[in-house]
């Protein structure tokens, strides 16, 4: 994917890493950018991030249907989706309101499915293109309190491999992007250390023009390869499998 050949539509794209997408994607020269938002007064400000007429910014909620709809006919140039938007409700499973887990669920795996129908075919009829799929390193491994978002980000992962499958026939390349802690607004009440995500967005897009299937954080490409292991080695220090405190931990 060249990026300076690109009409790329990112969604997500108010804050975080979907601002980001928009103005390295627009300093890569790529030819247009639709940069989505849910939140109206937000237009403008997303237009200016480009020179005149290189940024359109269009208002899609990926779990609504029509602005999804309205997009796909705007955008009908498009070679290259970002499925970026996202949520995160903090909310386990077994305890936690289900109307925030049905949330999680719509953003991250209907929502992110709406998105790449809608355009498969647009992308198709422009020459193949590609999506690229942004997600976490949850989408391997649960952490307490956040069950609903990994068990969507975990959906997320398999809808990404059966995409990269199911559009191979009309050359639309699918890249997944698995990130740990990165710093942005989803992430500012965290005290831990984090991506910068210059550098993320930078990586992520140089992997995409060298034609890789999958980028990995560091953190994230460690857990990943623990995913043959048991539970025991996977969730090390975690629930049941938490060192007792009267145990050394390097006595097992």
């Amino acid at each position: 994917m060249n990026i300076s050949d690109a009409v790329a539509l990112v969604t997500g794209a108010n804050r975080g890493l979907g601002r980001e997408f928009v103005t390295q994607l627009v300093a890569g020269g790529a030819r247009k950018v639709y940069a989505t938002t849910r939140r109206p007064e937000e237009v403008g400000v997303l237009e200016r991030l480009g020179a005149p007429g290189q940024v359109t910014a269009l208002l899609v909620d990926i779990t609504d249907s029509s602005t999804i709809e309205a997009a796909a006919a705007a955008a009908a140039d498009v070679n290259l989706l970002i499925n970026n938007a996202g949520i995160a409700t903090a909310t386990d499973l077994l305890t936690g309101e289900l109307s925030r887990i049905r949330s999680e669920m719509d953003t991250h795996f209907w929502g992110t499915l709406a998105m790449s129908r809608a355009f498969a075919p647009i992308l198709g009829a422009n020459g193949g293109g590609a999506i690229v799929n942004v997600m976490s390193l949850l989408s391997f491994r649960v952490f307490p309190g956040n069950g609903a978002y990994a068990a969507a980000k975990a959906a997320e992962w398999q809808l990404t491999n059966s995409t990269r499958l199911e559009l191979a026939g009309q050359g639309t390349h699918v890249l997944g992007v698995h990130l740990s802690s990165t710093d942005t607004d989803m992430m500012k009440d965290w005290n831990i250390p984090k991506n910068d995500p210059r550098v993320m967005i930078s990586e992520i897009l140089d992997a995409l023009a060298k034609g890789a299937h999958e980028f990995l954080d560091q953190d994230t490409r460690a857990v990943k390869q623990r995913l043959g292991a048991s539970p025991e080695v996977l969730y090390d220090g975690f629930g049941p499998f938490a060192v007792p405190k009267d145990v050394a931990l390097g006595s097992r």
